[in-house]
């Protein structure tokens, strides 16, 4: 997962949380220089790593990109974009919620193919399914905002773990 300034918070926690509450390994990466990221409410968390400080060629089976404010800065690093060309490379998942998906369409890997994000970046994807709350094609997993974080969250989990888990973790949570 990575972190950049601005981050919002709901689409980070929710789905870091319900991954962990099914036994995947996050790990969470600040773009900066610095561990402690502060998202757009203010929020400052401290990152398990950075971005600087994994290996070009490490290998992830989810590449997960939290959207607000902090997309301009996901999307002005060129390391990002080389990480999505290598996870898209590699056949792994990539998800992207609220304005992250942009991020993917700056790699040029949203033509042809479903997906979902936030109304306010609709002028650069005219291409997005508004009324879809969670789009998978393929390997790519999308999500509209900070309102379907925990549907997003969930859907990671049937994939990377299994329906069943993603089934009982939502009933635990009374989702």
């Amino acid at each position: 997962m990575l972190l950049a300034e601005g981050f919002e918070e709901i689409e980070m926690t929710a789905p870091l949380d319900l991954l962990r509450r099914a036994g995947v390994e996050v790990i969470s990466a600040s773009i900066g220089e610095h561990f402690h990221v502060t998202g757009r409410c203010g929020l400052t968390v401290h990152a398990d790593t950075t971005l600087a400080a994994i290996g070009a060629d490490s290998s992830f089976d989810l590449l997960l990109l939290p959207g607000g404010p902090g997309v301009k800065l996901l999307r002005g690093d060129p390391r990002v974009r080389a990480r999505v060309l290598a996870q898209i490379g590699a056949s792994q998942w990539i998800a992207a919620i609220c304005a992250a998906p942009t991020v993917l369409n700056d790699a040029g890997i949203l033509s042809g193919r479903r997906y979902t994000a936030h109304h306010s970046v609709a002028d650069e994807l005219p291409d997005i399914l508004e009324n879809e709350r969670v789009v998978v094609d393929g390997n790519l997993i999308t999500s509209r905002g900070a309102g379907t974080a925990v549907d997003f969250g969930l859907k990671l989990v049937e994939l990377l773990v299994s329906p069943e888990k993603s089934r009982e973790i939502a009933a635990s949570i009374h989702a």
